[in-house]
């Protein structure tokens, strides 16, 4: 009950966020956005035609109220229909989110995972070759381009120049087998592009863990290695891990995706929001952003629960 009662009170503490993200985002879009009057026009248009279509999209409205009115279709969850294609957004959205889902989830929960057990392994070997040979690794790859990972994998695995094994680009999942055959590539690509920065910082918090004194007592009275990073250790340091875990979400739902999904071909949300940049399609990208800030919101409440979790000490506040 408390939990819910600390949920509810956040969610509404992260509403000035949510407004502050929404009006200036849309505060650009209206100003510095594209404005589509004279693309759905012919040549030489009349003073009375251009009157027409501005009434027709809203832009002769004043700002405020467009502004209302776009903070009811995020709480309608109705955000109109694409201009590019005449869907309807909220239909696009349900359509493509379960993809990108499915897309980012594998490398998202591996490069996590692999980086905390390479960061455990470097912290209890410090200054030694293993320490040292997986810091190399780190620094190659975040020293290497998302892009370039991204094309390095689709030759290498792909193409015909490589082993061929997987497709170049598209997404016919209807299956497992089909699911794996789709999704190899870009996991792959998403985990080397994570492990170089998330080891760097996983190895860091947990090497300062280790230098506290339960670690060192426990060390000294002959524990065992397992039994010392992932209790005294790890469990210890699960707060700023949690922040780095949680605090990348929307990050890597928004620009990793978008990537991603635009390079493969892979009809998700990051596909969707690339088209719609490129083609200047306002209701999607303005449904885009609204959710991204009310994502941010949810991790932060979510980051705040599990501190909790992991660390009794820490008061839901």
């Amino acid at each position: 009950m408390d939990i819910l009662k600390f949920a509810l009170r956040k969610l509404i503490n992260g509403i000035p966020l949510i407004l502050g993200v929404t009006f200036i985002s849309f505060l650009l879009m209206v100003y510095f956005g594209p404005d589509k009057t004279y693309e759905l026009l012919g040549k030489n248009p009349t003073a009375e035609e251009i009157a027409e279509i501005r009434h027709e999209l809203g832009y002769d409205q004043p700002f405020f109220k467009r502004y209302a009115h776009y903070l009811k279709e995020m709480v309608t969850l109705d955000f109109g229909h694409s201009e590019a294609t005449g869907e309807k957004v909220s239909s696009i959205l349900k359509r493509t989110m379960p993809i990108s889902l499915l897309v980012i989830l594998p490398g998202f929960i591996l490069g996590n995972v692999i980086a905390i057990l390479l960061g455990l392994v470097a912290a209890w070997y410090r200054g030694t070759w293993v320490d040292k040979t997986i810091m190399v690794g780190s620094v190659i790859g975040m020293s290497i381009s998302f892009l370039v990972v991204i094309i390095a994998f689709q030759i290498l695995l792909s193409s015909s120049y490589g082993l061929g094994w997987f497709p170049v680009r598209g997404w016919e999942v209807h299956d497992i087998p089909s699911y794996i055959y789709y999704v190899t590539v870009p996991t792959l690509a998403t985990v080397f592009v994570a492990l170089g920065y998330n080891t760097r910082f996983y190895r860091a918090v947990l090497v300062e863990e280790m230098g506290k004194d339960h670690v060192r007592t426990a060390r000294a009275f002959g524990a065992p290695p397992r039994s010392i990073m992932l209790k005294g250790v790890l469990k210890n340091a699960m707060v700023p891990i949690i922040t780095r875990i949680m605090f990348s979400i929307p990050l890597v739902v928004v620009s990793g995706s978008l990537l991603i999904e635009s390079y493969f071909g892979i009809p998700g949300v990051g596909k969707v929001t690339f088209d719609a940049i490129t083609g200047g399609d306002q209701p999607i990208l303005k449904a885009i952003v609204g959710l991204t800030a009310v994502l941010f919101v949810l991790v932060l409440i979510a980051t705040d629960i599990l501190y909790r979790v992991f660390d009794p000490r820490v008061e839901l506040k």
